[in-house]
């Protein structure tokens, strides 16, 4: 591996190398010298602590020329998303309400990987509240993709996936309430993975104003650093879901869309290629269009976010004066619903919960495009168009949402395109708890049907 650039292994590599005589000090010195010299293209990670990263670079290296590693994960460096808590570190959520915001207590997922070692290098970008499907704020800016700055790397874990693509570190942690982890690693060619709701315990954190949507999960450049996250991060439900047998021969439902919304006919005919090969494989997978069972939502979406921020400015006097536009509009939208709306949309969410509980009873997975479209303008907040056709703020989203709504696992992996092309997405979702199946879907079929590719500038 001395081969290659220290910066481009990924945390299981870096882990074999630690255990053979590698210093995690060498390591983050040239992480911290790569961001230095890459981060200014992008602008990914926006809070850059090189002192404490490297105390904790120091504490690792003690701990592997002594024998005792805290973990896989001990000296890998990470960011975190700058709406989860990192004591000592600003916390502004992308937003001026916070941008001054420091506080003195790691969230969960944070404290535990602290304890398992992992070296927080600082905090990433994100748009104002994690709300929206790019990455640009008042506070920071405009983040960039990696495969080309000028457009975006999606929201609302752009600088997330920022920093992962460009080699800045080998592991990202990111919120995902939407499809904030999937659509972001689509659009710049990693692994996203949203866990089941609870199986990634939290506390210390923002007011949730996305109901239970929102979940803390990793972003990676292969399969194997989302299980090494995953098994630092999580808490019991992770271990109950590993003892729970893999799918020798699963049952798959593709849908090429939901409903009849337009797909980027690049993306659509990369993931029909992609279905073909696994099928070509062996593997079970029943088409299904059209596809109707999450059409719900799209009326349940507006009422949760737009009150959300409702109820969050009443905390805040002088909002006026620091939200953007859009975020002033959501906060008036907002305070028109009533809580019969309120109440309306969990039922249907409930009902949507049963619906796709019997649809797991007859498949194991679900298999869709990530995202309807291909990145746009970094400072555009979403494509107009897709395939010809206008669409609104979320029609870029369409395939994500309902797995937060109903707190399934799902996961984004990069298919195989061209060398020069740009990365699309595939995701695949499984039944509540079932995590560790999906992961080992996943990972088995990664070589064959997935594969990580580095932008242009980086290989």
């Amino acid at each position: 591996m001395r081969d290659r650039p220290l910066w481009s292994l990924s945390a299981s590599e870096l882990s074999a190398a630690y255990a053979n005589g590698l210093s995690p000090r060498e390591v983050v010195e040239t992480a911290i010298a790569h961001i230095r010299n890459v981060n200014p293209q992008f602008n990914a990670i926006v809070t850059l602590d090189e002192a404490g990263a490297m105390r904790s670079a120091e504490d690792s290296a003690r701990r592997w020329k002594d024998g005792c590693p805290a973990s896989p994960l001990d000296g890998v460096p990470i960011t975190i998303k700058d709406n989860i808590l990192v004591a000592g570190l600003r916390a502004t959520w992308g937003s001026r309400l916070y941008s001054e915001f420091v506080p003195d207590m790691d969230e969960t997922p944070v404290r535990r990987l602290r304890e398992a070692g992992a070296v927080i290098l600082g905090k990433t970008n994100v748009p104002e509240l994690t709300l929206h499907g790019f990455t640009d704020n008042l506070v920071f800016g405009t983040t960039g993709n990696p495969w080309d700055p000028t457009l975006t790397p999606g929201g609302s874990s752009g600088g997330a996936v920022a920093s992962v693509a460009s080699g800045m570190v080998a592991i990202a942690l990111g919120t995902d309430g939407g499809g904030s982890i999937r659509r972001p690693a689509a659009h710049t060619g990693l692994a996203g993975f949203k866990p089941s709701r609870d199986t990634v315990p939290r506390g210390n954190g923002f007011p949730a104003i996305l109901h239970n949507f929102e979940v803390i999960g990793p972003m990676a450049r292969c399969v194997g650093d989302i299980v090494l996250s995953m098994d630092a991060i999580s808490g019991p439900a992770w271990a109950r879901s590993k003892h729970s047998s893999d799918i020798e021969r699963p049952r798959i439902a593709y849908a090429p869309t939901f409903d009849d919304a337009p797909v980027d006919p690049f993306i659509r005919n990369t993931i029909d290629e992609t279905i073909e090969q696994a099928r070509s494989f062996g593997l079970d997978i029943e088409t299904v269009s059209p596809f109707h069972l999450a059409d719900p939502l799209a009326a349940v979406w507006p009422i949760i976010s737009q009150t959300g921020v409702a109820w969050l400015k009443e905390r805040h006097q002088d909002w006026e004066d620091k939200v953007a536009p859009a975020i002033a509009e959501m906060a008036v939208a907002g305070q028109q619903y009533s809580a019969r709306d309120y109440l309306n949309a969990l039922d249907t969410i409930a009902a949507m919960d049963r619906t796709f509980e019997r649809f797991f009873e007859r498949y194991d997975f679900l298999v869709t495009p990530t995202t309807a479209a291909m990145p746009w303008p970094a400072k555009e907040p979403h494509p107009s168009t897709i395939d010809g056709q206008s669409v609104g703020p979320r029609g870029h989203a369409v395939f994500t949402p309902f797995a937060n709504a109903l707190g399934l696992p799902a996961i984004s992996l990069p298919c195989r395109v061209d060398e020069d092309a740009m990365p699309v997405g595939i995701q695949v979702v499984a039944a509540r708890d079932r995590d560790w199946a999906l992961l080992a879907f996943a990972r088995q079929y990664e070589d064959r049907l997935f594969v990580h590719r580095w932008p242009p500038a980086f290989r």
